[in-house]
C-alpha cells in the first residue's frame, strides 16, 4: 500500500507564515495599547466615580483656572449694596481693611503673565475671601503655594512667593491642581490644594508687650499673623488683669495681613510702629494706657489673647503672659515671646530693647 505523501512547504511559505503571525501579534498589541489609553482617558475624564471626590477634583481645577486666567476684580459695598460703578480690576491696590468691605475674586495674571504685585497682595486676602472668590463650596478649604521651581539665578530656586491656607492633615478628600509659568528667567509653579479638612488654625500670636513705657509713651501689644493669608480679628479678644482689676476687649472687625505684624496701642498717634502693617487703637477703649494712665499693670499682671467662633460663648486661650515684681520689669522694658508654647511662663523673656513692629 502506497503511503500518503504530505506536501512540503517551501522556505518562502514558512517565512510568510512567520511574518503573518508577527503582524497579527503586533496589531493585537497595538489594539491593546489603544484600548488601555482609551480607558485611562475615560477614567481621567470620569474621575473616580465618587461624586464627592469628583467635586473636590473639579473644584481644584476650576479654582486654579479662576486664579490664573485673569487679573481678578473687586466690587465694594455701599449701604449693603454692590457698587458696580466703582468695581475695579486693581484689587491688589485696595487697602487690606477695605478688601473686607466688598466682594473679591483674586487673579494673578496680567497681560498674559504672572503679576508679582498681585501675588504679593495675596497676603491681604483672607482664606474666606479666597475660597468664596474661587467659587468653592463652604465646606471646602484651600492651601495655595507659589514658588520658583527653576531659575537662571541659582539662589532663587525653591524661593516661596506665597504659602498660606489650611493643611489637609484632618482631610478625608483632597485634590491638587498645578500650573507652571515662565516669568523672566524663572519657572514658577502655582499649586492650589482643595480639601475637606478643618479650617486653618488661628495663628495669631502675641510677640511682645510694653507694660511700662518710658517718657509718656503709650503701652502697646505686638501681634503677628503666622498664616500666609490675612486673618480677620472678628472673634478675637484681649483680657487683662492686675492689682486694679480686670478688663477685656472683643474685636468685631479689623484684619491682620498674612505673615505681617499688627500693633495695638494706647495712642496710635505717638506709637512707634517699625514694620507693622496695621495699628489699632486700644487707648480710646481704656484697655491700654498712655503717659500717667496705665492699662497693663506695671508690677503684677496678666494678659491673655483669646479666640471664639461665632457660635461659641467663651473664647479659647491662645496666648497668656503673666508677670510679677520678681520678673524685674523696669521702665521701658518689654516682655518678648521666645518661640515656646505661648501659654507657658518660660516662653517669655524680659528685654531692655523695645522693638514694636519688629519680630
Amino acid at each position: 500500500m502506497q503511503g500518503i505523501q504530505h506536501p512540503r512547504k517551501s522556505p518562502k511559505q514558512g517565512e510568510e507564515a512567520v511574518v503573518a503571525v508577527v503582524e497579527f501579534l503586533s496589531a493585537f498589541t497595538l489594539f491593546l495599547m489603544i484600548l488601555t489609553a482609551f480607558m485611562s482617558l475615560a477614567q481621567l475624564e470620569l474621575g473616580s466615580n465618587d461624586p464627592y471626590s469628583d467635586l473636590v477634583d473639579r473644584s481644584a481645577v476650576d479654582g486654579l483656572d479662576r486664579l490664573t486666567n485673569g487679573e481678578g476684580w473687586y466690587v465694594p459695598y455701599v449701604d449693603g449694596v454692590r457698587d458696580q460703578v466703582n468695581a475695579t480690576k486693581d484689587w491688589h491696590q485696595i487697602p487690606v481693611t477695605k478688601l473686607y468691605e466688598g466682594v473679591l475674586q483674586p487673579g494673578i495674571i496680567s497681560n498674559g503673565l504672572l503679576d508679582l504685585d498681585r501675588i504679593e497682595a495675596l497676603s491681604n486676602v483672607s482664606i474666606e475671601a479666597m475660597t468664596g472668590g474661587l467659587g468653592l463650596s463652604d465646606d471646602l478649604q484651600v492651601r495655595l503655594l507659589i514658588q520658583i521651581e527653576s531659575s537662571t539665578n541659582a539662589s532663587k530656586i525653591g524661593q516661596v512667593l506665597f504659602d498660606g491656607g489650611s493643611d489637609r492633615s484632618t482631610a478625608s478628600t483632597s485634590s491638587v491642581a498645578s500650573r507652571t509659568f515662565i516669568s523672566g528667567g524663572d519657572v514658577i509653579s502655582v499649586s492650589l490644594e482643595v480639601h475637606d479638612g478643618g479650617k486653618a488654625p488661628k495663628v495669631l500670636r502675641i510677640t511682645e508687650i510694653s507694660p511700662r513705657p518710658a517718657s509718656g509713651a503709650p503701652e502697646w501689644i505686638e501681634v503677628q499673623n503666622y498664616n500666609g493669608f490675612a486673618l480677620s480679628l472678628k472673634g478675637w479678644s484681649f483680657e487683662r488683669s492686675g492689682t486694679a482689676g480686670s478688663s477685656d476687649y472683643l474685636y468685631k472687625e479689623g484684619v491682620i495681613p498674612g505673615g505681617k505684624i499688627a500693633v495695638f496701642s494706647g495712642d496710635p498717634s505717638s506709637q512707634e510702629i517699625g514694620n507693622a502693617s496695621v495699628v489699632y487703637d486700644l487707648g480710646s477703649t481704656g484697655f491700654l494706657g498712655v503717659g500717667s494712665v496705665s492699662g497693663l499693670d506695671d508690677n503684677t499682671g496678666r494678659l491673655r489673647l483669646l479666640f471664639a467662633e461665632e457660635d461659641e460663648g467663651q473664647g479659647v486661650q491662645v496666648c497668656k503672659i503673666e508677670w510679677s515684681a520678681s520678673s524685674g520689669i523696669l521702665l521701658d522694658n518689654t516682655i518678648v515671646w521666645n518661640g515656646g508654647p505661648p501659654s507657658k511662663s518660660t516662653s517669655w523673656n524680659v528685654s531692655d530693647s523695645p522693638t514694636p513692629g519688629e519680630v
